[in-house]
């Protein structure tokens, strides 16, 4: 997580940037959540991924040569414990909150690259999560998998 240019210090614009940039992209992501009636939505994802991104900031400028990776790595088991209580299992096998836990996780990295100053990784990385998410609305694989199910159902019967 060693910033950007190390050898400069951070301004502060542009320290405020790499914040508001990680809670931007993580409030996109947010958004699909929301539309799809999810449990953590925009202000959870854009939390999330600001936190990893001040943490990211903070580990680099208040300790200088400190292991910044002990930080990120505390905020990938962090963001473990926080993905693990939005899983719940329902009626008999049913799972759910997986795609919302494997979210947080994506955007804590998201914040994290941002906050490192990768914002190539970053945005990328925001990037194909949209992707992921969204592919499922926009190639309507809800209603082909139900179709499928009620078709083997039929079948079974």
């Amino acid at each position: 997580m060693e910033e950007r240019g190390s050898m400069h210090p951070l301004s502060d614009a542009e320290l405020v940037g790499r914040l508001i940039l990680a809670a931007a992209l993580g409030f996109l992501i947010g958004l699909e959540r929301e539309f799809r009636g999810q449990a953590a939505g925009e202000r959870t994802h854009a939390l999330v991924a600001l936190g990893a991104a001040a943490f990211a900031l903070l580990s680099a400028r208040a300790f200088p040569g400190g292991d910044t990776a002990r930080v990120a790595a505390g905020v990938v088991t962090g963001l473990g414990f926080l993905g693990a209580g939005m899983i719940l299992k329902r009626e008999g096998e049913r799972v759910e909150g997986l795609t919302t836990a494997a979210g947080l996780w994506a955007v804590g990295s998201i914040g994290l690259a941002i906050g490192a100053g990768m914002y190539l990784l970053g945005t990328v990385t925001a990037a194909l999560v949209g992707l992921i998410l969204a592919a499922e609305s926009v190639l309507r694989l809800d209603e082909r998998f139900e179709r499928r199910r009620a078709g083997r159902e039929e079948r079974d019967s």
